[in-house]
């Protein structure tokens, strides 16, 4: 009992990127501006498809909560990476921990169940394009959105719950730039195999639905699409797929070898950067991924800011 009493009031240190005090501020200068920009970007997005009608059909929808999953998955890890750099103390609580992996893993989490959606709705939109408002309505998206967060939020309270039968007795620093779960099993004192099962079968379990629900999507759609005889109807239909099969090999690809591949708990060296990968860098590239390939999102931003040059003029 006093061991796990230690264990719950212990701190961690966190290793962070690097330790040479001459990259102290660039790094943080470059992490200050990915954060504003990632913040900015999708939280920008989503106020763009909520105050335009013409955007509120179930891709932009989804693509909106994606912003949001994206933000939030951004806040729950730089803000602590700037502050530690900051002040120089690199401790996390025990506390702090399960509290920024488990907003860390629910925002992850949504966001394969909100690629698997945005797969099928590109799916019903290219094959069945009459029926698309029938297979697509308000409620399912809602109903889709809702499972996601409930599945989402189950998966983290299973992980952060697990980590409690852990006691720390050895070495308090984490090589790591936040507090993951599996740098903590390597300095757990208890073997963490029940922790490790729960990842291959829970995270393992929801990234193969999601992936198989993906690539079905994409198969069909491909097949369909090299059906069309139109050159323009391919180029749109290929247009309409290409940002989101990007977003979603970066996505994928990283979590598959960061949690479901064998024997990642012991590739220590690797971790890091895999996860600046689906952390930072997914969450900045988002909503440009998707601004960009996207006529009507940029149509929308041409239209705001003309009305603004409109409305400095008249002033």
């Amino acid at each position: 009992m006093a061991e796990g009493n230690h264990t719950l009031k212990m701190d961690f240190v966190l290793s962070g990127f690097t330790d040479k005090p001459g990259l102290q501020l660039f790094l943080f200068v470059v992490l200050l501006v990915i954060y504003m920009i990632t913040i900015i970007g999708n939280l920008g997005l989503v106020m763009l498809i909520w105050l335009e009608p013409r955007l509120h059909t179930p891709m932009y929808f989804f693509l909106g909560n994606l912003g949001l999953t994206d933000a939030c998955c951004s806040c729950s890890i730089i803000p602590k990476v700037l502050m530690n750099i900051a002040s120089g103390n690199k401790a996390i609580s025990f506390s702090e921990c399960k509290v920024q992996f488990y907003f860390l893993c629910l925002a992850e989490t949504v966001d394969c169940f909100l690629l698997a959606a945005m797969a099928y709705d590109r799916y019903v939109a290219i094959i069945n394009p009459l029926l698309y408002p029938v297979m697509m309505p308000k409620k399912l998206c809602i109903q889709m959105i809702t499972g996601a967060l409930i599945a989402g939020s189950l998966h983290a309270i299973i992980h952060v719950g697990l980590l409690f039968r852990l006691t720390f007795c050895r070495s308090n620093m984490i090589n790591h730039f936040f507090c993951d779960i599996l740098p903590l099993y390597r300095i757990s004192c208890t073997d963490p195999y029940i922790n490790i099962l729960m990842i291959f079968i829970l995270s393992g379990s929801i990234q193969v639905f999601t992936i198989t629900t993906v690539l079905v999507s994409y198969l069909r759609i491909l097949f369909t699409v090299l059906v069309i005889k139109s050159k323009e109807g391919r180029g749109r239909a290929f247009s309409t797929c290409a940002s989101h099969f990007l977003s979603v090999s970066l996505f994928y690809g990283s979590l598959l070898f960061m949690y479901a591949w064998p024997g990642s708990i012991k590739e220590e060296n690797k971790d890091m950067w895999i996860a600046v990968l689906y952390t930072i860098v997914i969450p900045l590239l988002n909503p440009f991924i998707y601004s960009i390939r996207n006529k009507e999102v940029i149509s929308v931003l041409r239209k705001i800011m003309k009305k603004k040059i409109f409305f400095q003029e008249i002033s």
